[in-house]
């Protein structure tokens, strides 16, 4: 999968700007602010209709403007233009010029790895931050598990709004509650499938990119779950067991919505004993493993975005990554220092230089 073409209309700092990507690297380069983050971003939001930057959408566009929109034209099979609009907090998408009139059946179409500075969050943040990452990630690849998630959102809103209700009036029947529970054990077992088959189809390859990358060969991702082991009558005793509280607090205290992903090292959270350093290197495994599960769901490579790398990483380790990437990957690169990147890859590579908003290919 490859962006060949790539055209923008008032987003962020750039009013209009139309290129040609080369199906390999492709290295965007500039001083800091010069907007070399805002034209990935803009692939990016092309592909999966939101920010990685986690703001929103109005946000986007140039100041003063009231409407944004990108185009691409993507190689997979076959050449695809699609076409993402914002206005406000609106949007439209296209394929070859045809709505798609839900976002869901939209984003699992073009596939992106994107790995950027605050990517450590994955780990030493919350769990929320790491399912929010899964979620994204799974539904690239399968549009079905994307579908299911926002219906299990849906049923959890309601199930919770309910408890509420149950909680100012005693008398309320409970019998829509144990719909709502049953529905939503169906559907979180389906997710609990796919989150696992994702971490262990993962687990298959990101030791061996960390020993790779570091020496050492012991990380594994260890998936936890209230769903693990599955049995439908022991979870829905659970949620029984669970009344009370939930009342009481207005809210589902037990499911997959409560789900976690913790990487693992000599059997210890690497979140909690793993240096800083470790846990970069983790991430990098993660997200190489990441590469290899794409091409054996989708038979092709995802578009690959390494923004800001050398902000995190030394020379050395950098460069001992990019030969981990296999060549038929199109790989996006920003940095502020092209000597840093090997002569061989430069070789290789189309150049773009930003400053002050203003692209420029340069001839090598």
């Amino acid at each position: 999968m490859k962006i060949q073409h790539l055209k923008i209309l008032n987003f962020r700092n750039y009013e209009r700007l139309e290129l040609n990507f080369s199906p390999s690297y492709n290295i965007i380069y500039g001083k800091n602010g010069a907007g070399k983050t805002n034209l990935i971003e803009s692939i990016y939001v092309l592909a999966l209709t939101k920010s990685f930057r986690g703001t929103v959408d109005k946000i986007l566009l140039m100041n003063n403007k009231d409407v944004s929109r990108i185009d691409g034209e993507i190689m997979d099979t076959y050449l695809t233009h699609y076409r993402i609009v914002l206005k406000g907090s609106s949007k439209k998408v296209k394929v070859d010029q045809n709505n798609v009139l839900k976002l869901s059946d939209y984003i699992s179409r073009i596939c992106i790895v994107l790995f950027n500075p605050d990517d450590l969050r994955f780990i030493k943040d919350s769990p929320s931050v790491r399912r929010n990452a899964i979620n994204l990630e799974i539904s690239q690849i399968n549009n079905i598990y994307l579908k299911n998630l926002n219906q299990y959102n849906k049923l959890l809103k309601q199930r919770n709004m309910y408890l509420k209700s149950i909680y100012i009036n005693a008398n309320t029947s409970h019998d829509y509650l144990q719909v709502l529970t049953e529905k939503l054990i169906d559907l979180g077992e389906k997710i609990y499938v796919s989150r696992k088959k994702y971490i262990d189809l993962l687990n298959e390859g990101i030791a061996d990119y960390y020993y790779k990358i570091c020496g050492i060969a012991n990380l594994h991702l260890e998936y936890i779950s209230d769903y693990k082991d599955f049995d439908k009558e022991k979870i829905m005793k659970k949620y029984r067991d669970n009344l009370n509280r939930d009342v009481m607090l207005g809210k589902t205290t037990f499911g997959i919505h409560h789900d976690d992903l913790r990487f693992k090292m000599n059997d210890l959270n690497i979140k909690d004993f793993g240096s800083e350093g470790q846990q970069k290197n983790a991430i990098i495994a993660y997200k190489l493993a990441l590469l290899d599960l794409f091409k054996s769901i989708r038979n092709d490579y995802p578009i690959l975005i390494l923004d800001d790398l050398f902000s995190e990483l030394d020379r050395e380790k950098i460069n001992n990554i990019l030969h981990l990437i296999h060549p038929g990957i199109q790989t996006f690169i920003t940095t502020t220092e092209i000597e840093n990147i090997e002569k061989n890859i430069l070789d290789t590579s189309k150049l773009f230089y930003i400053e002050d908003g203003v692209v420029r290919e340069e001839l090598k």
